[in-house]
């Protein structure tokens, strides 16, 4: 392994961020980056909107299976970071569980697909975080689709889901609960 740096700008944009963790996942998958250097990366990336934005974009929906499971580097970046990676997991997990059901609808395999890679990849970083801001939202996005109102129902309403969408965001909740 090697100390190939990566360098993250201060006020990374969205694009910024998907292309540094394009780079990222490429260098892994090569195993030529320190745990330090993947650490440092990640957390340059979450602590702004932006470059985790961009970092989960990039990395959840990556087709490469070695990245099914989070590595220690990777949970050890996100915990730095609790308000925006919690936020952005609650979405990803509920959003990626409707498109399951969207692409499944219109006979698109490869879209549902990777729709369930984000929901199994999202639900693998939010067990394995250990946080209870994490852990309140989860419990918050339960509750507004359960009642209709609540801290995530403009959201919910913003997405438009049906029925059925809204109770797969139900049954994942109910496992990562």
């Amino acid at each position: 392994m090697t100390d190939l740096s990566i360098s993250v700008p201060e006020n990374v944009t969205f694009e910024q961020g998907i292309e540094i963790t394009e780079l990222l996942l490429n260098t892994l998958e090569e195993n030529s980056l320190l745990e330090a250097e993947i650490t440092r990366v990640i957390t340059e990336l979450v602590k702004t909107h932006n470059g985790a934005r961009g970092f989960f974009v990039t990395y959840l929906t990556d087709a490469r299976s070695c990245f099914d499971q989070p590595i220690v580097s990777l949970i050890q970046a996100l915990e730095t970071s609790p308000e925006i990676v919690s936020d952005l997991l609650v979405k990803n997990v509920a959003m990626s569980a409707t498109m399951v059901i969207y692409h499944h609808r219109h006979n698109n395999l490869e879209m549902q697909e990777s729709s369930q890679r984000v929901v199994q990849r999202s639900s693998n970083l939010i067990q394995q975080l250990n946080f209870s801001l994490l852990r309140s939202r989860l419990q918050q996005l339960f509750n507004s689709v359960q009642t209709g109102a609540g801290s995530y129902q403009d959201f919910l309403e913003r997405w438009k889901y049906d029925s059925e969408q809204l109770a797969a965001i139900v049954k994942i909740l109910e496992r990562l609960l």
